[in-house]
């Protein structure tokens, strides 16, 4: 197969949570671990960093990457979803692993991958390893897919944990309160491993204060420290909570590990994070003026609330906001975030789970939110774009899948 037919049939053939929802969600690790013993515990050739949380996890991985890679480490980086080429979740200091891997992991593996049944997130996770160890990195960030005790990632036993923070978003698998999500999330805090906690919070705390006493694992809450303020390419305000989390990060690293990590490191790492690991969908903007395009794959109620924060200090005559969402997002928790004052462009992002554009604009209306639909993210845009004068703002999102499509 050419390595487009290769990725057609993982996402045809494999169960994959981000496009079908509920159906393609794992409540165990037996598969990862079979795979895992497949290929010969490929992750325990090269040391790892885990990071978990609801809201910053993608951000703080891409920086801590871009951080070990200044101070001159083979680095993989390992994430979810991608936003326009599968490879975006396997990189090594920066860059794609390459299509021919894809194409050979899969001939070499078809036969057990189908005969077990793996989920697309279980094959990703195990392709990943496997590329790092070939590829002889020194160090692999590894971001957690949903939750952290029952993700396929969470097999490794890293060299330093990390929880950006917790909020509501996926309910249905982590449980209704923050308390439950966190003990879901705790799961990644292994013995003697230390943790870092970006954000401390009232219902959470004590649920990390339990389980790292536990697992005997020192514990760091990053929010309690007073750190210097870095610069970053990642623009967003609330970009300020995950670069604490990466500097107490690294504080911790330099004093249970071995890795040498020089503070000009640390500020040129964080500086150049876009640059280093091709980050892209927080806060980017995709034209400066005449009018201003900004978008931003925040699509939970702690995220979009940053998202909206950030947009009150934006100046602009007229807000634009071209929205799409997934069909089971809660509406009812965050359509009422949304600014009513704005004009709406509602449109159905192009993957299964995605929620029809009439829906979306019947529901939107309730809560006071108006515009028109359109058959696709492209068509809406453009329509703002019409719509819009030189002094507006078009923001674009709701959902990763959304900002997918324009980026």
């Amino acid at each position: 197969m050419t390595y487009e037919q290769t990725v057609q049939w993982m996402f045809n053939r494999l169960p994959m949570y981000q496009r079908q929802g509920a159906s393609a969600f794992r409540k165990d690790l037996v598969n990862t671990i079979l795979l895992d013993e497949h290929l010969g515990h490929p992750h325990t050739a090269y040391k790892t960093l885990h990071v978990a949380g609801t809201n910053g996890k993608g951000s703080t991985s891409h920086m801590l990457a871009s951080v070990l890679q200044e101070a001159g480490y083979k680095v993989g980086l390992y994430t979810s979803p991608h936003l326009k080429d599968f490879r975006e979740r396997i990189r090594i200091n920066g860059e794609l692993c390459a299509e021919e891997y894809v194409v050979s992991f899969i001939e070499a593996h078809k036969p057990f991958l189908e005969q077990h049944q793996l989920s697309f997130f279980e094959l990703t996770v195990g392709m990943a390893f496997q590329y790092f160890k070939e590829q002889q990195v020194d160090v692999a960030v590894i971001e957690v897919g949903m939750g952290g005790r029952l993700d396929s990632t969470n097999i490794i036993t890293p060299i330093l944990s990390v929880i950006t923070n917790i909020g509501m978003d996926h309910t249905a698998f982590l449980g209704n309160t923050l308390a439950e999500i966190a003990g879901e999330k705790a799961g990644v805090i292994k013995p003697q491993i230390p943790v870092v906690i970006g954000e401390r919070q009232e219902e959470t705390t004590a649920v990390f204060e339990g389980k790292a006493a536990q697992e005997q694992a020192p514990l760091f809450f990053a929010s309690d420290e007073t750190f210097p303020v870095l610069e970053s390419e990642l623009k967003g305000s609330y970009q300020v909570h995950n670069i604490k989390t990466v500097q107490k990060s690294v504080e911790v690293l330099r004093l249970f590990t071995d890795l040498e990590i020089g503070e000009q490191h640390l500020i040129d790492g964080v500086a150049r994070v876009v640059t280093n690991t091709g980050l892209m969908g927080r806060w980017q903007v995709l034209q400066a003026s005449d009018p201003r395009i900004i978008c931003d794959t925040g699509h939970n109620t702690e995220g979009l609330k940053q998202v909206f924060a950030q947009l009150g200090q934006e100046e602009f005559e007229q807000l634009h906001i071209v929205l799409g969402v997934v069909s089971d997002k809660d509406l009812g928790s965050v359509l009422p975030l949304f600014p009513v004052e704005a004009q709406y462009y509602f449109s159905k992002p192009d993957v299964p789970r995605g929620l029809d554009a009439a829906v979306l604009q019947n529901q939107a209306a309730q809560f006071g939110l108006n515009g028109k639909k359109y058959k696709t993210i492209s068509e809406a845009l453009e329509a703002a774009k019409r719509a819009a004068t030189a002094e507006d703002l078009i923001f674009i999102g709701g959902s990763t899948f959304v900002v997918a499509e324009i980026v």
